[in-house]
């Protein structure tokens, strides 16, 4: 198990109704941890559309999580 700290935004924020957490949580990569999320929150994304950064760099979904990462998932935003 690890714990994590997760920063979510815009969409995501309004999906969950917290702008952040601290989890603990069995998932080995940030993509597995986009599903538990997904499962947990239901959010209309998939993970195509959402980048990921871990500890302040944007990272692939395949990349591996460790105890007291901060993970940010960012949603696709529109502008005007």
């Amino acid at each position: 198990m690890t714990t994590l700290h997760i920063t979510y935004f815009a969409a995501l924020r309004d999906a969950t109704g917290h702008a952040e957490e601290t989890l603990t949580t069995e998932a080995v990569t940030a993509k597995a941890l986009f599903h538990d999320l997904t499962a947990k929150y239901h959010w209309p994304f998939s993970e195509a559309n959402i980048l990921v950064a871990i500890n302040d760099r944007y990272r692939p979904a395949d990349s591996v999580l460790k105890e007291g990462d901060r993970v940010v998932f960012i949603p696709p935003v529109a502008g005007g």
